[in-house]
């Protein structure tokens, strides 16, 4: 594989990692139970680091709410810490990300009680495309990063190291992704899911975990890059 093909494959690889989930299956102790409270709650938690409600609901310290956000966090940057990241770039993806995750867009509707005591709750979703809005633009500067490599290198250049390629692939898509999120986020159209909430015992109450992955799956657009390895 030629230096330019694997840089090209880099790009590939790397998009496809930053799919990764930001689910959670919460319980909630209350004596007075409101689902759609309960469900904004979690997912303010969750996605947007925004506790207070959380906290006042459920009576959890300020510091075991935000855990919360900082675990799924931990989930999301699982994939580049086991990547070929450079070590001090996983403290920049990470802020990103926190900052991508809390600029999520959900709206709960009235819940709907079942005859089996199940809570149903709607939600609205308009999934963020920062990944496919961007995607174009990052390819084009990849590609030309490769070039740069190969006609530095047939002008008599020292060819670079892979980690030094690497590192430079995951600075651009950083750059990319960043100045997209801070020129404003883009979202898609509106879709709709619900989120079932059960009655797991005397005072304690749960969503279902299938809905959270379904939604969590929703709030972000993933890309589709249609890479495959060259040999």
């Amino acid at each position: 594989m030629t230096k330019k093909k694997k840089i090209i494959l880099i790009t590939g690889i790397l998009v496809v990692i930053i799919a990764a989930g930001i689910s959670t299956g919460i319980y909630l102790y209350i004596n007075r139970f409101d689902a759609g409270e309960y469900v904004q709650a979690v997912l303010d938690t969750s996605y947007k680091n925004e506790t207070d409600q959380y906290v006042e609901i459920t009576g959890m310290s300020q510091e075991e709410a935000e855990k919360i956000f900082e675990d799924n966090l931990d989930i999301t940057m699982a994939g580049f810490e086991s990547s070929e990241m450079p070590e001090e770039m996983l403290p920049k993806y990470r802020e990103l990300f926190g900052e991508i995750a809390g600029k999520v867009s959900y709206t709960i509707g009235k819940p709907e009680k079942k005859e089996n005591g199940t809570y149903v709750v709607p939600v609205i979703v308009k999934p963020i495309t920062l990944f496919t809005d961007t995607y174009e633009t990052f390819q084009t500067r990849a590609q030309e990063y490769a070039q740069e490599v190969t006609d530095s290198v047939m002008n008599g250049g020292e060819m670079p190291a892979d980690e030094e390629m690497q590192s430079q692939i995951y600075q651009i898509y950083y750059d990319v992704l960043k100045e997209r999120v801070d020129s404003g986020m883009l979202y898609g159209g509106a879709r709709n899911t619900t989120l079932q909430v059960t009655k797991e015992g005397n005072r304690e109450f749960m969503i279902d975990q299938e809905d959270m992955d379904k939604l969590d799956s929703m709030l972000i657009e993933s890309v589709d890059t249609g890479e495959e390895d060259e040999e």
